[in-house]
């Protein structure tokens, strides 16, 4: 069969809106979400319309049985940042990865996906990024897990003291829909500064502010937010939670905290325990966390994963590298492997300062790898003799030992933004 493959326009005014809701019914079904009525569409559409989206889909091809205005496979895609440890790079987000199963194994996914990346590498985009819910699926088109994250179950009770910390500035409890710009401005001067650190989407301001709980398909009443005043008063940072209700469950779940220093971080800790009719905590955090080792108990903190969290692709070699930090000088010829070919090559990569040259080399590679391992190690969460020991990089000993010095280093990287 041939499928009727097209991408959408939602902020063309000429798109069909029966396409649209037909989309967003296709994305719904792939992630067994509930449909969405009016209300839902129309926050759909604001997220999709602020981020600039395109919607990749296959139809059934008209005047087949089942045809009509819901797709059988979606991807969307749109341009937003990624913080490389030494600047803002243009990131490719692609999100939505749906097939219908009544439509598995035909080749919709790999289609869509490889019509997306060509265009994004034709536009110009260095670097592709995605979550996953399945790993081994897109490892086949490029992509390598970069960052990782860790979930904590924290014991809120007696147990909880910080050994030397004190908390300093104010806390203000504030209804979501009055944060204003704080969330907004603060997350900004966190992604400037944190390696790893995904930009938000348009779908983030009516999150932050409980205009809408798209798993519960409405208006967000439970969600809870509190700002941290510095010593100047000024909004330092912020934390959404959820209570589980004091005759129930006496857990605190965080959905969002941000702040801009450790010391700031720890002291939204320091209030998020001591809230009354509570008994755990409950958080996604870095997988370097610093709370355990700010305690005298470390062992309040119980701890699951690392998990992966963002994937990336790289689709220019010379941009990607060049944007990235680097630990140590030397020079070492990088053979890449990538079956879409938009990484494919020899690349001499010179380090001085901190900052690499690469361009295109004939010389024989010195240090060999995949393109979705490259997007592993892109980040630093695995170091390069790791992935060596893996069987994943492979080379001359001497090279493989510069690669590791130039390559190796930094913090480790976390992203607050999943999408």
């Amino acid at each position: 069969m041939e499928f009727d493959v097209r991408t959408l326009d939602p902020t063309d005014p000429s798109t069909d809106p029966e396409l649209l809701r037909g989309y967003l019914a296709a994305v719904n079904r792939g992630f067994h979400e509930n449909r969405s009525g009016p209300e839902g569409e129309r926050h759909w559409l604001a997220d999709v319309r602020g981020n600039g989206t395109r919607l990749h889909g296959a139809w059934l091809p008209e005047g087949v049985y089942g045809a009509g205005v819901v797709p059988v496979a979606t991807v969307v895609s749109w341009l937003g940042s990624l913080n490389t440890g030494s600047q803002l790079l243009d990131l490719h987000m692609v999100s939505d990865v749906t097939v219908s199963p009544a439509n598995r194994r035909q080749g919709l996914a790999r289609t869509l996906i490889e019509r997306d990346l060509a265009e994004a590498a034709a536009a110009g985009r260095p670097m592709a990024a995605l979550t996953v819910s399945e790993a081994p699926i897109y490892r086949r088109f490029g992509f390598g897990p970069s960052s990782f994250f860790s979930k904590v179950s924290v014991d809120a009770g007696p147990r909880f003291a910080f050994d030397y910390f004190e908390p300093t500035g104010r806390f203000v409890h504030v209804e979501p829909a009055d944060l204003g710009d704080v969330p907004a401005t603060i997350f900004d001067a966190w992604h400037a500064q944190r390696r790893g650190s995904v930009s938000r989407t348009a779908f983030f301001d009516a999150f932050v502010h409980g205009e809408w709980d798209w798993k519960g398909q409405k208006p967000e009443m439970g969600l809870r937010a509190v700002v941290h005043l510095d010593e100047h008063d000024e909004p330092h940072g912020y934390v959404l939670y959820r209570h589980g209700g004091w005759k129930q469950d006496h857990t605190v779940t965080v959905e969002s905290l941000v702040s801009l220093s450790p010391e700031g971080e720890l002291a939204l800790w320091h209030f998020l325990t001591g809230i009354d009719l509570t008994d755990t905590v409950k958080a996604t955090v870095p997988v370097d966390h610093i709370l355990p080792w700010a305690l005298q108990d470390r062992r309040c903190v119980k701890r699951s994963g690392p998990f992966d969290h963002i994937w990336l692709r790289i689709l220019d070699v010379v941009a990607s590298l060049e944007a990235r930090p680097w630990y140590a000088d030397g020079e070492v010829v990088l053979g890449v492997t990538d079956h879409q070919g938009h990484a494919e090559g020899r690349w001499a990569v010179r380090v001085e300062a901190g900052r690499a040259t690469v361009v295109r080399s004939d010389a024989r590679p010195e240090v060999s790898l995949d393109v979705a391992t490259l997007g592993a190690a892109y980040l630093g969460a695995v170091d390069v003799p790791t992935l060596v020991h893996a069987g994943q990089i492979r080379g001359d000993a001497d090279a493989l030992a510069t690669w590791a010095a130039m390559s190796d280093g930094g913090p480790e990287p976390y992203s607050l933004t999943s999408f």
